[in-house]
């Protein structure tokens, strides 16, 4: 056990010298609800969601947070994106369901409170029926491939 704790704190000295200067010192960001700033999801959603860059950014490659509001009977097209997509649900009902058409009644009902994963590539389809908040954490950049593509927003 103690050759396995002295393994343990060498290795964490390594990576610890190995960080630059400066690095630990990067500016915290910390937001209260009324800091978060609020603008009109990018055209690859349909018109009517709200979105907030919590941390990174969503255009370029990297860790990045958003958050999002979705109106009431809210629907996004099958669709899915070249990294895994973690989404916590904040307020409200998120609908999900998995395939390659918007088809209501097979989504399944996540609460406030949920945490749903869409893998990588896996088609996957959104709805709600009143107001939700999401939070979403991915790699960037974030990029929405609509299994049809007349349903994606951007072309229209």
């Amino acid at each position: 056990m103690r050759i396995r704790l002295a393994v343990m704190l060498a290795l964490l000295t390594l990576v610890y010298a190995a960080v630059p200067a400066g690095a630990a010192d990067a500016p915290h960001r910390m937001y209260t609800p009324d800091a978060i700033k609020w603008g009109d999801a990018p055209p690859m959603v349909p018109k009517g969601a709200k979105l907030a860059v919590l941390y990174g950014d969503p255009g370029k490659e990297g860790l990045f947070v958003i958050r999002v509001k979705l109106p009431a009977n809210y629907r996004i097209a099958a669709h899915s994106h070249p990294t895994d997509e973690i989404v916590s649900v904040l307020s409200g009902t998120l609908l999900v369901g998995m395939g390659d058409k918007l088809a209501p009644a097979g989504a399944k009902p996540f609460p406030t409170g949920s945490l749903v994963v869409a893998p990588a590539n896996a088609n996957h389809f959104v709805l709600t029926k009143q107001p939700v908040v999401i939070e979403i954490s991915s790699i960037g950049p974030l990029a929405f491939n609509y299994v049809n593509p007349a349903d994606d927003p951007s072309k229209k």
